[in-house]
C-alpha cells in the first residue's frame, strides 16, 4: 500500500497541467496533515512536476523529458526574471521554444516571433498585441505596465505577458545562464538515472529470519539485500558476511547491519562513486527524504556508468561570450578595439544596455593588458560616464589607455566612438594576476 507521501505525489500527477495547488486544499482532499501536503508538494517540485511562483502560487507544470532540459516553461521564467504576471495565467505551464529580443522595427520583429517563442520587448503595446496574437508569449522590460486589453487578450489565448524591471540585455542574460545550467545538469548521471527502481529489487523485512536470506539468494544469485520494514523504510542491509555461522532461526534484524549508507535520486554518481571506494561497499539502497525504498545501485552499475561517459558537460556561449567574440582588435592599431552592436546587446528602447557598455570596456582594457604582456585583468572598481546613447548596428571604436601600471594594479582611461564622435568614457582600477 503508498505511503501518505506517495499518495499525494500520485494525486498531484494526475491534476490537469495548469492546475493551482495549494497545502490547504490537498490536505483537505486526502485527509491528511498540512505538513505532511507541503512536504510532499515540495517533493513534488523537486521532481519537477510542479512550480512555486510568487504572487501567483504553485501550478501543477508538465514534467520535462530530460532530452528536452533545456526548454524553460514560462513559470520558470517568472522566477528566473523576479517577474510579475500581468495576464495569462492559464499558461504558465506552457514551455518556450526560443525567446526574441524585441529591438528592432516591429515587422523585422514579427518575421522572428512565432507560435511558442517568448518576445522580450518594451513599451511597445502594439508589439504586445501582434506576439500574443501570432502565439508568444510576451516578457516587458523595464517595469512597464500595458493596456488592459492586452492582458485580456493574453487571458483569452492563456499566453503569459510578464513584467520585469531588468532591461533586456540582462533577462536575456539572466535565460541564457538558466538554460545552460539546466544544460549542464541534463549531462550528469545522477543515481536516479541507473539505479534498479524498487519493483526489480530483491529485499528482506523485519520479522524475517536467516533461513529466509538462503531462499532470496538462491532464487535471485544476489548476496547483498535491503531490510525494510512494515513502512518500506530502509532499517539494514544483510550480506553473506552477516549470516555466515549464524542459526537460521535468528530474526534477520540480529544479523544486519544498522544504519546502512543509503544515496538519494539526485545523488551524483561521482559523488557515489566516490563514497562506495571510500566506504568498501558494493551496494547502497536508493531511498526518497522519508528513508522509504526506491532501489538500489551497485558498483557495477557505476562503473558501466563511467565507462558510457565520455567527458563531463561544457558550458555554452553566454552573452558575455558574445561580448568577448565581438570585440576584435583593429587591424592598423594594436591598441585600439571595435565591437558591432547587435540585437542581444540592447536595452527595452533599443540602444546599448549599460551592462553590455561595461563588458565592452573591460574586455577591451584586458585585452590591451595581455598585449603589453602585464597580465590578466580583475576589475576592482569601474566609472562609466554615459555621454550619447548608442542604436543598434552600430561600430564601436574603443580606445583603453594604461595611465599607470605598477607590478600589482593598472589604472586604464577608456574612450569609446561611434562614428568618430565620444559616446562614452571609463576609468578602471584593476588588479594585475601574472600569467
Amino acid at each position: 500500500m503508498a505511503t501518505k507521501h506517495e499518495q499525494i505525489i500520485q494525486h498531484i500527477m494526475s491534476l490537469d497541467v495548469g492546475s493551482k495547488i495549494s497545502v490547504r486544499q490537498v490536505a483537505k482532499d486526502l485527509n491528511v496533515s498540512e505538513g505532511t501536503a507541503y512536504r510532499a508538494i515540495k517533493e513534488a517540485e523537486n521532481i519537477g512536476i510542479v512550480s512555486t511562483i510568487e504572487r501567483v502560487g504553485t501550478i501543477r507544470i508538465e514534467r520535462k523529458k530530460k532530452e528536452n532540459f533545456e526548454r524553460l516553461t514560462f513559470a520558470e521564467v517568472i522566477n528566473i526574471v523576479d517577474g510579475q504576471v500581468l495576464g495569462g495565467r492559464e499558461g504558465l505551464h506552457k514551455t518556450l521554444n526560443k525567446f526574441v529580443i524585441g529591438a528592432m522595427q516591429l515587422d523585422a520583429m514579427m518575421r522572428y516571433t512565432e507560435a511558442g517563442s517568448l518576445l522580450i520587448v518594451g513599451n511597445r503595446v502594439k508589439a504586445h498585441e501582434l506576439a500574443l496574437k501570432e502565439g508568444a508569449a510576451v516578457l516587458i522590460t523595464g517595469g512597464f505596465d500595458t493596456e488592459e486589453y492586452i492582458k485580456h487578450l493574453a487571458d483569452e489565448k492563456q499566453l503569459p505577458i510578464i513584467s520585469t524591471s531588468y532591461d533586456s540585455f540582462t533577462v536575456a542574460t539572466m535565460i541564457n545562464r538558466a538554460i545552460y545550467d539546466q544544460l549542464i545538469k541534463k549531462e550528469i548521471v545522477l543515481v536516479g538515472d541507473i539505479c534498479t527502481p524498487f519493483e526489480h529489487v530483491e529485499f528482506l523485512t523485519v520479522g524475517e529470519k536467516v533461513e529466509n536470506w538462503y531462499e532470496v539468494n538462491e532464487r535471485s544469485t544476489h548476496s547483498r539485500f535491503p531490510v525494510l520494514d512494515k513502512k518500506n523504510q530502509v532499517v539494514g542491509m544483510v550480506t553473506s558476511k552477516d549470516i555466515i555461522g549464524k542459526d537460521k532461526n535468528l530474526p534477520i534484524e540480529k544479523a544486519m547491519t544498522k544504519n546502512p549508507i543509503v544515496v538519494q535520486s539526485k545523488t551524483s554518481l561521482a559523488y557515489v562513486a566516490h563514497m562506495m571506494v571510500w566506504e568498501g561497499i558494493e551496494v547502497a539502497p536508493v531511498v526518497d527524504e522519508s528513508s522509504i525504498l526506491k532501489g538500489i545501485i551497485s558498483r557495477q552499475d557505476v562503473l558501466k556508468a563511467l565507462q558510457l561517459i565520455q567527458r563531463q558537460p561544457q558550458i555554452g556561449e553566454t552573452i558575455d561570450d558574445i561580448v568577448k567574440n565581438t570585440v576584435e582588435s583593429d587591424e592598423y592599431e594594436k591598441d585600439k578595439f571595435e565591437a558591432k552592436v547587435i540585437p542581444q546587446m540592447t536595452n527595452q528602447l533599443g540602444t546599448l544596455s549599460p551592462g553590455v557598455f561595461t563588458s565592452i570596456v573591460t574586455e577591451a582594457s584586458s585585452r590591451l593588458l595581455r598585449q603589453l604582456k602585464k597580465g590578466e585583468l580583475v576589475v576592482e572598481n569601474i566609472t562609466v560616464y554615459f555621454i550619447k546613447p548608442v542604436n543598434i548596428d552600430s561600430l564601436l571604436t574603443i580606445k583603453p589607455k594604461v595611465i599607470e601600471a605598477g607590478r600589482i594594479y593598472a589604472k586604464i582611461d577608456v574612450e569609446v566612438f561611434n562614428m568618430k564622435k565620444l559616446v562614452g568614457k571609463a576609468l578602471l582600477m584593476a588588479q594585475i594576476i601574472d600569467r
